[in-house]
């Protein structure tokens, strides 16, 4: 647990909500987080409970003592996971095409996250419970890097780094079509699809910005494989920026349209998922400071598919 911490208002921070006041003494714990403690009266102000809107005076007296980690409700789950990095702030798993990150309705169980909550001993907790930190995540189908916090702190470090694109993530694709050019950098709007509603759009008029630098690595008839280097990270952003380049990534049934050459075809539908491998994952570690660099092969199946249209 935590041990109590005690704040003196100082005339600097007179009229300051308590909550955006807490946040910025503590650091390591987010607003929202900090909200949800006031409210369960883990915060006190002269010795009272308060509201996260409360106006401070000079002199008030703040007294945090945050609530012990609970469980999660999650269920622990010994899968198989194949860890690059690991110390007591984080890890870094290569995840493998198939499996889901999150538990969400319809995947309550089999997910990375119910295999961290086995694999881990030394988690720390997340918002008050005890269980990994899901900083980003990347699709049920595609494979490769990304890292999982252990602690609010690192967490907290981690997501503010993606915000701020200096995360370094470099993805491999194989797409369908021919590249216009050698390289080239994709700047859009991106959001929700207006038609439907369960896929995104770089094709909207409002929405938040999407960009995906793009480099030829090889050339084959009718496809070619891209290096993807992103600068923000929104869901599927590699996937419906190749689609809308004309370039839909191979196999990938909900941005793309089989292809008409029968031998494209068989390769996408022996591949059986979209041919997107998150390669490169790189940040500075949020307690070490050290720049931090992982990188992961091709997995076998896009390794035979990428064989496969060699031999085109």
């Amino acid at each position: 647990m935590t041990a109590p911490r005690r704040f003196v208002v100082a005339q600097a921070a007179v009229g300051q909500r308590l909550d955006l006041f807490l946040a910025q003494q503590i650091g390591t714990v987010s607003r929202s987080q900090l909200a949800r403690q006031i409210g369960q009266a883990a915060v006190t102000v002269n010795g009272e409970a308060g509201a996260p809107s409360r106006k401070l005076r000079a002199g008030d007296v703040i007294t945090w003592e945050p609530p012990p980690v609970v469980a999660t409700e999650i269920v622990a789950e010994a899968l198989p996971l194949t860890v690059v990095h690991e110390d007591e702030w984080l890890v870094v798993i290569d995840k493998p095409a198939g499996l889901v990150v999150h538990p969400a309705p319809g995947h309550e169980a089999g997910t990375l996250v119910n295999a961290l909550l086995a694999h881990c001993r030394d988690l720390r907790g997340i918002g008050g419970e005890l269980r990994p930190g899901i900083v980003h995540r990347i699709d049920k189908d595609t494979s490769g890097l990304l890292v999982v916090a252990k602690d609010d702190a690192t967490m907290n470090t981690l997501a503010a780094a993606f915000k701020a694109h200096t995360v370094d993530r470099v993805y491999d694709a194989l797409v369908i079509g021919k590249p216009p050019g050698a390289d080239g950098r994709i700047d859009t709007l991106y959001g929700r699809d207006p038609r439907e509603r369960k896929k995104f759009s770089s094709r909207v008029r409002t929405g938040k910005r999407a960009v995906t630098n793009w480099r030829v690595v090889e050339r084959f008839a009718g496809a070619a494989r891209i290096e993807a280097r992103l600068e923000t990270g929104r869901t599927h952003q590699v996937r419906v920026h190749m689609a809308a380049l004309g370039c839909s990534l191979l196999g990938d049934r909900t941005y793309g349209n089989p292809p008409r050459d029968r031998g494209l075809r068989a390769i996408g539908e022996a591949l059986g998922r979209q041919a997107l491998h998150a390669r490169l994952l790189g940040f500075v570690h949020p307690a070490t400071g050290a720049r931090m660099t992982f990188s992961s092969e091709l997995p076998p199946d896009l390794q035979v598919a990428l064989a496969a249209l060699r031999a085109l």
